[in-house]
């Protein structure tokens, strides 16, 4: 690869990793377990709370898988590794890299795993 494209998308990564920490500082207050007090919070009210407090929970789960794909994205780039597919050893068109720096998969590897998993896979 390219070492202007490389540069970019460790920047990229660097970026999105400070952002993610950064809202994950913020965030978790919003994640706490909702206290049952009957004086203070209604039913409905305690309702939305903890529809918020799982929101927030998925929300930080989904933050901490991206940054494991950041660190591992980081080292793959440390290792020469970075760009080529994790299932067939192919490089990753460019694009799709600027998309998302954290994709493991090729675009053929990735539809393929998702047509046999049910599931979206990078």
């Amino acid at each position: 690869m390219q070492e202007a494209f490389l540069a970019e998308m460790r920047e990229a990564l660097i970026s999105l990793r400070a952002e993610l920490r950064s809202v994950t500082d913020t965030a978790e207050s919003s994640a706490q377990t909702v206290e049952l007090d009957q004086q203070r919070v209604g039913r409905l009210s305690r309702m939305d709370a903890m529809q918020a407090q799982a929101m927030a929970q998925a929300s930080g789960r989904r933050r901490e898988e991206t940054l494991r794909g950041i660190a591992a994205a980081l080292t793959d780039m440390e290792s020469g590794d970075f760009g080529y597919c994790r299932a067939c050893d192919e490089p990753i068109q460019e694009n799709r890299l600027r998309f998302d720096p954290t994709v493991a998969l090729c675009i053929d590897c990735a539809s393929a795993a998702e047509d046999a998993s049910g599931n979206r896979d990078r």
